[in-house]
């Protein structure tokens, strides 16, 4: 026999033998796929029984939550009346189908309960645990070996007074409405049943852990009859053998007509095409170099140089910044886990460029890339330590320094190089920047803490208009707090946790009362009384103060109109800050608040801060003129301690000065004090201003401004802060004993 005959033979016998096999193989797959079908569908079988679940809490949660809150099971709650407890439980389990209802003290003992004695600890301690900590708790429990849905909500009037929960049972009727709705077999068991269910060969199982506590374990199990999966497949089985054999045939036919042409050089280059896949590098292929195949060779190695290529280019464009060329974020983070990995000590300091806006606006984006580009080329530069410059986003960068912290010489050397003025087109610019350090392991364990701790050091390097700052232990969590409260800032209106407090203002000359002053209280939900200065600088740096200013006004005027119809006429000082001065539409807002409730602009008095005045005095005179035409009077709050002076004052439309409280508070004791009031007192009588004295607490404090002809007093001597409600019954006690002060 020749070779060639021999050779086709054997071609023939490795095509009859690989359809054989693929026809093995795809029968096996298509059984494999049929069966792992089959699990999906118990997968999906199962997420849509938990899903169900979660929709049927929800649900009795609701029903939970509506009990919770009737005013009527409150008091019954309150006055422990068991009777009418156990009444309005039933009714309430009732109508939300419920098979289990509780209800608890605050310190978590049984009230009354369906299924359980009264004066016991709560069932289920996990889950009242869970409503402790979370405010409330949805999950599965178990009473007596059998598994149940239950949900505990705490009762509040307003404080703790009880726990409430409902449960439904996990029963056969609920798994077959659960089956109807998914087609397969659903059951809720304990270990011991899961475990003999998911033995049957029988079966497809699935199951999904319900609850593993001291009571024991309960499942949700899904299953799917094998017989049922593999049918259809049975029947498939025959249609592919028949198929399997016509191609095997036709394959054979083929192989025979173009083996010796084709075989061999196309195994070559399927496998140069496999290793050049597998990222081996060749220097040639073995073939003919005539023809398509000696084509399709050179193809494949001109397509591994560019693949290789097009790697190197993507794999530096993943780490570096296309407009710096330094290392980005991405970089940053995978170096700083690798040193941590390595456990060496290192420094981060994140730099920004100061007001690197204004240099946009100023000169145009083009420039400011220029800068940004010469920034980095000079942070690039720098001397050891530095190890790496990193642009992280924006004008922000960052530097990793292998030492334990930067040396103070080199900070100064680094803040002098970078501060060197840059030439663009003929404009030199000087950059000033703020860096925020961190360090490994003193200050985090981990790439993002260190990188948010670096950011937070940076903003109150910022906000301190300083150069430098360290991180410090607690600005973490001072920033999570500011996070916090700046979110919750948009709902404390709508949600009533602000509230107004109104603190006297006496004639000090005559003793009657004069005015009050509004003062804004927030008590957050979670965090208690927040002090005002907290969350008025939050809310003026995150744009809420205008929110938080017309929420003022209405209830301010709201109040004044309240007190007219009790006999008490009262005028009202109210704080502005910075923002609201720049804010053309407050005029417009004042005017319509006080038409609202029929009041004259004489009614308000409106205090606005040294600082807010003397951020921009030219447009702060302008807006507090028209103000002034309008017919409001206008004070300037806490006079003293900022930077303004009487000689600026004049030419504001102001008609008193409030003297801050920090020169009053001690001003029988220190010389200086007594000096700085008289001064300001006498040089605002002479330019005809009126003097608010806040602050005064002693007895001595206020003969001493009486003698020295301060207008009006302010301070806890006189009141405390007062609810709106009590303002009018301090009124007439103390027009009362002024009364009888006078009487001889």
């Amino acid at each position: 026999m020749s070779f060639r005959r021999r050779l086709l033979l054997v071609m023939l016998a490795v095509v009859v033998i690989a359809q054989l096999v693929a026809a093995g193989a795809t029968l096996r797959t298509l059984q494999q796929d049929t069966l792992a079908r089959g699990e999906r569908e118990l997968g999906v079988g199962l997420d849509v029984t938990r899903q169900l679940l979660e929709e049927r809490g929800r649900q009795l949660r609701d029903n939970v939550a509506i009990l919770a809150s009737d005013f009527g099971f409150k008091s019954a709650v309150a006055t422990q009346d068991t009777d009418t407890l156990i009444s309005v439980l039933a009714n309430h389990g009732d109508r939300a189908n419920a098979d289990m209802v509780l209800l608890g003290d605050p310190e978590g003992q049984l009230l009354a309960s369906s299924h359980h004695p009264p004066e016991i600890p709560l069932p289920f301690p996990e889950l009242w645990q869970q409503a402790r900590e979370d405010g409330e708790a949805v999950e599965v429990v178990m009473h007596e070996g059998r598994p149940y849905q239950f949900v505990l909500m705490p009762v509040r009037a307003p404080g703790l007074i009880g726990w409430v929960g409902m449960g439904f049972l996990l029963d056969a009727d609920l798994a077959e409405e659960i089956g109807a709705l998914t087609r397969l077999e659903t059951r809720f068991v304990n270990e011991d049943q899961r475990d003999a269910l998911v033995a049957d060969e029988r079966y497809l199982s699935r199951s999904q852990l319900l609850y593993d506590g001291e009571e024991g374990q309960a499942y949700a199990v899904a299953q799917h009859r094998r017989s049922d999966l593999l049918t259809a497949y049975a029947a498939l089985r025959w249609q592919l053998l028949v198929i399997f054999a016509l191609t095997l045939l036709l394959t054979a036919v083929i192989a025979a007509l173009s083996a010796r042409s084709m075989a061999r050089p196309l195994t070559t280059l399927v496998d140069a095409a496999r290793r050049i896949g597998h990222g081996e590098r060749l220097s040639d292929i073995k073939v003919s170099p005539k023809g398509e195949i000696g084509l399709l060779a050179d193809t494949l190695l001109t397509m591994q140089e560019d693949i290789a290529r097009r790697e190197t280019t993507l794999r530096y464009q993943s780490r570096h910044d296309q407009l710096t060329n330094l290392a980005n974020r991405h970089s940053a983070v995978q170096d700083i886990d690798d040193a941590i990995a390595q456990d060496e000590d290192f420094t981060l300091l994140r730099l920004s460029i100061t007001d690197f806006r204004t240099i946009n606006d100023t000169f145009g984006y083009a420039i400011g890339d220029q800068v940004l580009k010469v920034l980095a080329e000079r942070l690039d530069r720098l001397p050891p330590p530095q190890v790496e410059a990193y642009r992280l986003s924006g004008d922000e960068f960052m530097l990793f320094l292998a030492a334990p912290a930067a040396e103070q010489g080199w900070l100064v050397a680094l803040q002098e190089r970078l501060a060197q003025p840059i030439d663009l087109e003929g404009s030199p610019i000087r950059l000033t920047l703020g860096i925020g350090e961190v360090r490994y392991p003193l200050h985090g364990d981990n790439a993002t803490l260190l990188l948010r701790r670096a950011e937070i050091a940076l903003d109150m390097a910022r906000r301190a208009r300083r150069g430098h700052q360290c991180y410090l232990e607690g600005q973490d969590e001072l920033h999570l707090r500011q996070l916090t409260l700046v979110r919750d800032l948009q709902e404390a209106v709508t949600q009533d946790q602000l509230t107004l407090v109104y603190q006297p203002q006496l004639d000090a000359r005559t003793g009657r009362l004069s005015g009050v002053e509004a003062l804004m209280r927030w008590h957050h939900p979670n965090l208690g009384f927040i002090p005002p200065d907290e969350f008025i600088a939050l809310a003026e740096h995150s744009g809420h103060i205008h929110r938080l200013t017309r929420w003022m006004l209405n209830k301010v005027c709201a109040q004044l109109h309240a007190w007219d119809h009790e006999g008490c006429s009262l005028v009202a000082a109210i704080n502005l800050s910075a923002k609201d001065v720049t804010d053309i539409d407050l005029p417009a807002r004042l005017r319509s608040c006080l038409a609202e409730y029929g009041m004259g602009p004489e009614r308000l008095r409106l205090e606005v801060t040294e600082s807010a005045i003397m951020q921009d005095p030219e447009h702060a005179s302008r807006q507090l003129e028209e103000l002034r035409r309008a017919g409001l009077r206008i004070a300037v709050d806490d006079f003293g301690t900022g930077y303004s002076s009487l000689a600026q004052l004049k030419r504001l439309p102001v008609q008193e000065l409030k003297i801050d409280k920090s020169f009053i508070l001690k001003l029988e004791e220190s010389a200086d004090d007594e000096i700085i009031v008289r001064s300001t007192i006498e040089l605002g009588h002479n330019l005809g201003l009126e003097i608010l004295a806040e602050g005064v607490e002693t007895a001595d404090a206020r003969a001493l401004l009486e003698r020295l002809g301060c207008d009006t007093l302010q301070g806890y001597l006189i009141s405390r802060p007062l609810a709106a409600d009590h303002i009018v019954d301090w009124a007439t006690q103390h027009q009362a004993s002024l009364s009888e002060e006078q009487t001889p």
